[in-house]
């Protein structure tokens, strides 16, 4: 595929971070975390040259296939899409950030994984605000429990909160599902527990995400354009179309199950932009 128009993207794509971080009144880095889900070599190699270091993938075969590659060495590798618990042993020492956790089992399994290595995993927690059946992620009334449980595990990091909102262009159910999340954050920091990270906002709705106070931004189609085959769902997360003129995606889910937690969960949970 032809990424010539990445950098120009890229550069939009800063600029709406700018005005929506000053409309919103912060000040914080952002991250721009490169989605290359669905995309080949080509795109990882056309993200490192346009200047990104962190990009994503949602499934760890996938992205085992780009990590140890000339392209893919060098960069930061984020897992945003559902991490099952028998792909875990993949995880350290690959990955940078998991923004996917959603269950004591799997993080215990995680935990376990790291010790094995003298490492620790750095992770999220993705909270499901608006409680959607085909989207994994804990509960907001479960997230400070768990949370707590996370942060004890002595070979995992947690250090925020993920979460994807509602695949609709009402920008104020956009902006409700970012805003519970950060007041979440704030809760959980009056308890004595700090999680600096919000990992929130795709494509569709980063903009909005930004303004309610975004850390990390998870993005493919608005920088790499649609993807030709598999145009499925964003991150973990999945998201469509894209401030700043993305095109709109498909959504599809696979067969869901519930987890250890309760939570529920795609069998198969896709990303797409």
């Amino acid at each position: 595929m032809n990424f010539a128009a990445l950098p120009e993207r890229l550069a939009h794509v800063r600029a709406e971070i700018a005005r929506r971080q000053a409309a919103g009144g912060w000040t914080h880095p952002v991250t721009i975390v490169a989605v290359t889900k669905g995309f080949g070599l080509d795109a990882v190699a056309a993200a490192r040259a346009a200047g990104l270091t962190d990009l994503g993938e949602n499934r760890v075969q996938e992205a085992l296939q780009k990590i140890d590659t000339p392209a893919g060495r060098g960069a930061t590798w984020h897992l945003i899409g559902h991490l099952q618990r028998n792909k875990a042993k993949h995880v350290p020492g690959r990955f940078a950030l998991v923004h996917s956790l959603d269950s004591l089992a799997l993080a215990a399994e995680l935990d376990k994984r790291a010790a094995a290595q003298g490492v620790r995993v750095r992770a999220l927690l993705q909270v499901n605000v608006a409680e959607e059946a085909q989207k994994a992620g804990c509960s907001p009334a479960e997230a400070p429990e768990l949370a707590k449980q996370l942060a004890a595990l002595p070979h995992l990091a947690l250090e925020g909160l993920m979460t994807i909102a509602p695949f609709t262009d009402d920008r104020a159910v956009q902006r409700r599902t970012f805003r519970a999340v950060r007041s979440l954050r704030d809760a959980l920091k009056e308890e004595g527990l700090w999680l600096a990270t919000l990992s929130m906002g795709m494509s569709a709705d980063y903009g909005t995400a930004v303004e309610e106070g975004a850390t990390v931004i998870r993005l493919g189609t608005v920088l790499f354009g649609p993807r030709v085959t598999a145009p499925e769902e964003e991150a973990g997360a999945g998201g469509a179309g894209g401030a700043g003129g993305a095109p709109p995606d498909s959504r599809r889910f696979g067969p869901k199950r519930r987890t250890r937690s309760g939570c529920v969960s795609p069998r198969d949970l896709r990303s797409g932009r």
